[in-house]
């Protein structure tokens, strides 16, 4: 039986809050996990029998474990300001997806059974009982949230919805309600490495394609190896780049960047995965044991650097808690993470992303590029959620957003910005982070990417962009099937080592 008809909102000719349509996103489920996802993971199979008083202590843990939640469940003062900023309720107009409405979800619950007047007189502050009902809504909504932080940047109190999502599922999870894409993704990763179950001679095989194809197209033998001990760098990407369009144009510009610069490197078979969906449902437990895996393969390899490939929020991972989770950089003090200490070349920045070797590369004189190579070509960029308002690139604030752009401008002669209000810090979601890129949930992410394709359509109008570069793999294949719907093909849409790739000038190394 067909499945209802996606539709894309109609653009808007400017930018307006939509009218409110209560309830609309109220089937928008995504599925539950089952038993056996459940439990490879470490969380119940199913829904526990006192799932309430479950729900209840691990919320009392998180409560105590992180002050920052218990600050933003008390600061908000329903200012409104927050309203609006959310693609998921620009693109719904469902009240329960505004930002503030979402984190209610969680608060009525909080006020109930952790304040004294939630206590006492629930009725006159609008405190919950933990109910089925509120469970339900619970799971719909904060799997509607894709954790991408443009509301907290628009907060006067800077309240950081995301946690409070990451909050909720965690709770969920506790009391055995997990979401299915994701805890599949999570038990793939331990078993075998990467989100995508692809097993060593698969990616082995997958890299001797990449070697054949980059041979045929530019004589040149540029390797991909994999699991090389004493290579100086070991590059962690999201596993996407294996095979994926346009993922993987990304990989092979990756490989072209280091053979051009005579910079030795290696993929690794155990950490072939930088992508870690502990974080999207809050769970450091699950995001450690996924990061170790990293550490696992640096030690094992003997490598001196790691880099991060074009991952939106593996980059956010790396750059915010693999040095306290795992010691890479300056963080963890147990045995292994001080040998990785030593290990490592503090000449670099540990980790560094993949935009900061080729721009440190190119600011040294160390690649040349054919910039006519991708005047068929006219850029735009988008700033994915997690590099935009959860890292940095370089030695100064802003970083992230100038050195993609700069890299850009160096193996391009077309680029042309998207609007003022929709890059940068105040960029758009994607409409598919946060590990809500799952078919169910096509409908809601279709409506998420609105705003972004509208400002996409405003350069494609105005200035005849054809290609709009990203550096997440999210975002890539967020786009590649949301884009038809909007009426553009999924070709736009590509890495920004795709046009490194394109540009750079191979065979003259010395």
């Amino acid at each position: 039986m067909a499945g209802p008809e996606i539709k894309a909102p109609a653009y808007r000719e400017f930018p307006t809050v939509p009218a409110l349509q209560p309830d609309s996103m109220v089937g928008m489920n995504p599925y539950v996990a089952n038993e056996k996802m459940n439990e490879a993971i470490g969380f119940p199979g199913k829904l526990v029998d006192n799932w309430e008083q479950v729900a209840i202590a691990k919320m009392g843990e998180l409560l105590t474990k992180y002050r920052s939640l218990k600050v933003y469940l008390d600061s908000c003062v329903h200012c409104g300001s927050c309203t609006d900023k959310c693609h998921y309720f620009i693109g719904t107009g469902d009240p329960k997806n505004m930002p503030v409405a979402r984190q209610d979800l969680m608060r009525n619950v909080y006020r109930r059974y952790f304040t004294p007047a939630g206590k006492m007189f629930p009725k006159l502050v609008g405190a919950q009982d933990m109910t089925k009902d509120v469970l339900d809504d619970w799971f719909r909504y904060y799997n509607q949230c894709s954790e991408c932080r443009r509301c907290s940047v628009f907060c006067p109190y800077g309240i950081d919805t995301a946690e409070i999502t990451m909050a909720a599922k965690e709770i969920m999870h506790a009391v055995g309600h997990g979401h299915k894409y994701v805890n599949e993704i999570i038990g793939k990763v331990h078993k075998i490495g990467n989100n995508l179950g692809l097993p060593g001679p698969a990616l082995e095989d997958t890299l001797n394609g990449l070697e054949e194809d980059v041979k045929e197209d530019t004589g040149i033998d540029v390797k991909y190896p994999l699991d090389v001990q004493g290579a100086e760098v070991l590059l962690v990407t999201p596993s996407a780049d294996f095979f994926a369009e346009p993922h993987i144009e990304s990989l092979i510009g990756y490989g072209k960047v280091f053979h051009a610069a005579g910079i030795s490197w290696t993929l690794s078979s155990k950490a072939s995965e930088a992508g870690n969906f502990g974080m999207f449902i809050g769970s450091y437990d699950q995001l450690k044991k996924i990061a170790m895996r990293v550490r696992e393969a640096a030690l094992e390899l003997g490598v001196k650097r790691i880099v991060v490939g074009e991952c939106g929020h593996a980059w956010r991972v790396a750059y915010s808690f693999w040095n306290t989770l795992t010691g890479i950089g300056a963080g963890a003090n147990d045995p292994f993470a001080i040998e990785l200490q030593k290990q490592l070349d503090p000449n670099y920045k540990q980790p560094a992303h993949i935009c900061e070797v080729t721009w440190d590369l190119i600011q040294a004189g160390r690649l040349k590029f054919d910039k006519e190579a991708n005047d068929h070509r006219i850029i735009t960029f988008h700033d994915s959620c997690n590099v935009a308002r959860g890292s940095r690139m370089g030695d100064y604030a802003g970083g992230q957003f100038d050195i993609p752009r700069n890299i850009i401008k160096s193996v391009a002669n077309k680029y042309h910005e998207m609007g003022v209000g929709t890059t940068h810090e105040k960029t758009f979601c994607c409409g598919g982070g946060g590990g809500l890129l799952t078919d169910e949930l096509i409908d809601l992410r279709v409506k998420g990417a609105l705003p972004r394709m509208e400002a996409l359509k405003q350069v494609v109008d105005q200035h005849g962009v054809n290609f709009m570069a990203t550096i997440c793999a999210i975002c890539k294949a967020q786009f590649t099937k949301v884009l038809p719907y909007y009426g553009f093909k999924m070709g736009l849409v590509g890495g920004v080592h795709q046009l490194v790739s394109s540009a750079i000038q191979l065979g003259n190394e010395q």
